[in-house]
C-alpha cells in the first residue's frame, strides 16, 4: 500500500469521439503525470490511425505506457494489463508523479479494480479444434456441445454467436468446470491506492454519431486503407485476430478481401465504431464513477482540468 502522502491515482474514461485525448494534453501540460493506457486497441505497434493513437506531439507532453507494446499477430488480455498497471501505478508515485489511467477498454478498469476471474489463457491450438470443427458443422453444432457440456452457459448464447461460444467452450474444456464457477473465482491482489475516476458521457448521442463519422472519414483520408495493406504484408495475419477485430480494421480487412466495396467498407466501419460507443457507455453506466462530465459541452475539457487540479491537490 502506497504511503498516505503519495500521489493520487486518476482515471478518466469515456467512449470512443468524446474528447479523452484533448483532455489528457490539456492536464499533462498542468500537472506532473504519466498516462497508463486505457485501451485494448493501443497496444498493438504499427496500427496508428486506425486507433486514433496519440501523436509524437501529444505523447511529448507526459510518458506514455502501455502503447506499441505487442505485437499485431498477438493477443493482449485484461490480466496483463491488470498486472502491467499495477506495476506503472506504484513506479509512477515512487518517481513523485501522477498516474493517469485514461481511456475506453471499461473491462480493463474493471480487472484492475475489482479483480480477475480464474479464467486460463487462450489455447490456440484448442481455438483452432473448435474453428475447425466449426467450419465443419457450423456453429450451432458447437452451441450443442457446449449445452451437453454446460447448460447454463449455453442457454445465455445464441447458437451462432460464434466469438462467445468458442472462448466459452474454450474455458469449460481447459477447466473441467462450468462457466460460472470460473468466473466466481477471483485473483487477490493487493489493495490498489484511492482512485478519482471521472467520465465523460453524451448527453447528445446524435453529437457523438457526427464525431465518429468526422473522425472516421479523417482515418480513411490519413490512409487507414493503406495502414491496414502494410500490416497484411510485414504481419501473417488473419481476419479472427484481436487486432484485425478492432473496429476499422475488420472493415477494410473485409474490404481489401474484395468482400465489400469502398462506400460500404465506409458505412459499415463508422457503424460499427457507433456500436462500440453504445457498449461502453452501457459500461460506464453499470460503473462506480464519481463525476460524470457531459462530452457535449464547450468547457468539458475545462471542468475535467478543474476535478482533477482539485484531487491533486
Amino acid at each position: 500500500m502506497p504511503p498516505v502522502s503519495a500521489s493520487p491515482v486518476l482515471v478518466l474514461l469515456g467512449p470512443t469521439a468524446s474528447g479523452k485525448t484533448a483532455a489528457v494534453a490539456r492536464i499533462a501540460r498542468a500537472l506532473p503525470v504519466e498516462l497508463v493506457s486505457v485501451d485494448s486497441a493501443l497496444v498493438f505497434r504499427d496500427m496508428d490511425i486506425g486507433t486514433a493513437k496519440p501523436t509524437p506531439e501529444e505523447r511529448a507532453l507526459c510518458p506514455h505506457h502501455l502503447i506499441d507494446i505487442v505485437s499485431p499477430q498477438e493477443a493482449y488480455s485484461a490480466a496483463r494489463f491488470a498486472a502491467a498497471a499495477r506495476t506503472l501505478i506504484a513506479a509512477i508515485q515512487a518517481r513523485g508523479n501522477i498516474p493517469l489511467l485514461a481511456g475506453g477498454t471499461m473491462l480493463y478498469i474493471k480487472a484492475l479494480r475489482d479483480g480477475l476471474s480464474d479464467l486460463p489463457e487462450a489455447d490456440a491450438a484448442l481455438r483452432a479444434d473448435i474453428d475447425r470443427r466449426a467450419a465443419e458443422q457450423g456453429w450451432p453444432a458447437l452451441h450443442a456441445e457446449l449445452a451437453a457440456r454446460d447448460p447454463d452457459a449455453a442457454f445465455r448464447l445464441k447458437p451462432n454467436d460464434a466469438q462467445r461460444i468458442q472462448r466459452a467452450l474454450e474455458i469449460v474444456m481447459l477447466t473441467g468446470r462450468p462457466l460460472a464457477e470460473s468466473y466466481a473465482r477471483r485473483e487477490i491482489d493487493a489493495p490498489l491506492p484511492p482512485m478519482t475516476v471521472l467520465s465523460l458521457e453524451p448527453s447528445d448521442r446524435a453529437w457523438l454519431h457526427r464525431r465518429i463519422e468526422q473522425r472516421f472519414d479523417a482515418m480513411l483520408t490519413q490512409g487507414l486503407v493503406d495502414e491496414v495493406r502494410r500490416l497484411r504484408e510485414n504481419y501473417v495475419l488473419d481476419a479472427g485476430m484481436p487486432s484485425m477485430r478492432c473496429v476499422g480494421y475488420r472493415q477494410v480487412w473485409n474490404y481489401l478481401e474484395g468482400d465489400i466495396d469502398a462506400a460500404e467498407m465506409r458505412d459499415t466501419g463508422i457503424y460499427a465504431t457507433r456500436q462500440l460507443a453504445k457498449r461502453q457507455i452501457t459500461w460506464l453506466r453499470s460503473m462506480p464513477i464519481d463525476q460524470r462530465i457531459d462530452c457535449c459541452r464547450a468547457d468539458a475539457v475545462g471542468l475535467v482540468m478543474d476535478a482533477f487540479a482539485a484531487r491533486a491537490g
